[in-house]
């Protein structure tokens, strides 16, 4: 299959969007950008569709997918219910990277529920995403655009390192603006309850609705009513080592993989000062939180097979980085000291 890429980081062009459209409403798979990465879209109504996203990126089955849509009606369509603290969260946080899991009304495909009676649904903050969505004028499910398991994309770049030649196209808005995938609400209980931290704090969802629970990990294992909780995620090409309590011990770790001839890459975050040698290479992702977050994918993709075997990621104080990146670090790390 031969992969179209459209540019639209400067403007808006309704030429690319209608043949993007038409592509989707044929059944084929368009990778967009949103403010956090890019997604790789498909009809979520149309079972054939939906099931060449698993293709794609290799996913298990029981995963599901976020549908995507462009205004609350929309939202409405999908689902069985709206709780009023939903229509709150709308009001503050929608557009934005903010997912609600609802009761669905069987309007999306059943592979994109993974099984469940339930759906994810959001409105992306992107100006692209937004006007393909209202030029369709269906949902689309639409996952990160990435091998499963890997790095989410922040480029059209990276969907093309990982999806030219198996999807129909691609549209280019840009490097994506937040870098870290929604935050993923439940939304079926009397208080809502984060399945996935993202772009949208839990401080932030409690300051609005006035509760909210945090799922711990060992639930989300039993019902994975959200991506991103049931299997790996996030994972570079090489291993990667995260020192948090051990990070003052950062030489030592690198002295060790250096003794065993491994070619070692070093990934810190914060106001670290001290040089570690000798290493192959060094990335610094940023002094504070946002900073951080919107290079980390980017970052842990430019880490390759052959330029290094190993990597040390230092994180100096969890201050500086915030529970999201930790979390995301975490998940994607081999070992954790």
């Amino acid at each position: 299959m031969i992969t179209k890429q459209w540019s639209m980081t400067d403007k808006l062009d309704m030429t690319n969007i209608e043949e993007a459209t038409y592509l989707l409403r044929s059944g084929e798979i368009v990778a967009f950008p949103t403010e956090t990465v890019y997604g790789l879209g498909a009809d979520a109504t149309n079972e054939r569709a939906v099931k060449k996203i698993f293709q794609a990126k290799g996913r298990p089955a029981d995963n599901p997918l976020i549908v995507h849509v462009a205004t609350k009606e929309q939202v409405a369509n999908l689902v069985e219910h709206i709780p009023s603290y939903v229509e709150i969260l709308m009001e503050h946080f929608s557009p934005g990277p903010i997912t609600y899991v609802l009761k669905s009304n069987g309007k999306v495909a059943s592979a994109v529920t993974g099984g469940l009676d339930t759906v994810g649904v959001r409105i992306p903050n992107h100006p692209v995403a937004l006007q393909l969505l209202q030029t369709c004028n269906i949902p689309l499910a639409a996952p990160s655009a990435n091998v499963s398991g890997k790095p989410s994309p922040t480029s059209a770049d990276h969907v093309a390192y990982d999806m030219d030649g198996k999807i129909a196209g691609i549209i280019d808005g840009g490097p994506s603006k937040n870098g870290l995938e929604s935050t993923v609400v439940d939304c079926t209980k009397e208080v809502p309850v984060i399945l996935r931290l993202g772009g949208i704090s839990a401080n932030q969802i409690e300051s609005v609705v006035g509760a909210v629970d945090v799922l711990t990990q060992t639930s989300a294992q039993h019902t994975p009513k959200s991506p991103g909780l049931k299997y790996k995620h996030y994972a570079p090409e090489v291993p990667l080592t995260l020192l948090i309590r051990q990070a003052n011990n950062a030489q030592q770790f690198i002295d060790k993989k250096k003794k065993k001839g491994l070619k070692v890459g070093i990934l810190w975050c914060g106001k670290l000062q001290r040089v570690f040698q000798p290493v192959e290479k060094v990335i610094h992702l940023g002094d504070n939180e946002k900073e951080i977050a919107k290079n980390l994918y980017a970052s842990l993709r430019s880490f390759k097979k052959g330029d290094v075997d190993s990597i040390i990621c230092i994180v100096p104080s969890t201050n500086d980085i915030g529970q999201v990146v930790i979390d995301r670090l975490q998940r994607a790390a081999t070992e954790i000291y």
